[in-house]
């Protein structure tokens, strides 16, 4: 199994689309790094050689921040919208949607599971 950028890429997979496992790296970047690697986008993964995978590897960490790097670049993103009390910083800390979805049906995956209400339905005013 061939490694780019730390990561385990499948090796019957082609290599354009094997490189789109790499967390930070999809269609568009993966076409690049192709490009100026000079690799042909066809080929299965297995069948790239040492030098034009140590070429890829070489593209990938001089260009572009993937993986550890970019999950700790985007915590750290969130982290700072929340300490600047940001009005996206707490939709993060309430667990809502930070981009002006509807919330009173649907965004049950921001939102969790539903919470019932107890005596909400069933009060009468006398």
């Amino acid at each position: 199994m061939p490694r780019v950028a730390g990561v385990d890429i499948p090796d019957k997979k082609k290599i354009y689309f094997a490189l789109q496992y790499i967390h930070g790296i999809g269609a568009l970047f993966a076409k690049r790094i192709l490009e100026e690697a000079g690799v042909d986008p066809n080929l299965r993964s297995n069948e790239v050689d040492e030098q034009k995978l140590a070429q890829i590897n070489a593209i990938i960490d001089a260009n572009y921040i993937v993986e550890g790097a970019l999950r700790r670049q985007v915590q750290q993103n969130i982290q700072r919208l929340k300490d600047t009390r940001s009005y996206r910083g707490d939709r993060h800390r309430k667990g809502l949607p930070t981009r002006g979805q509807r919330t009173r049906c649907n965004a049950r995956t921001r939102k969790g599971k539903k919470k019932t209400v107890a005596g909400k339905k069933g009060v009468k005013a006398k």
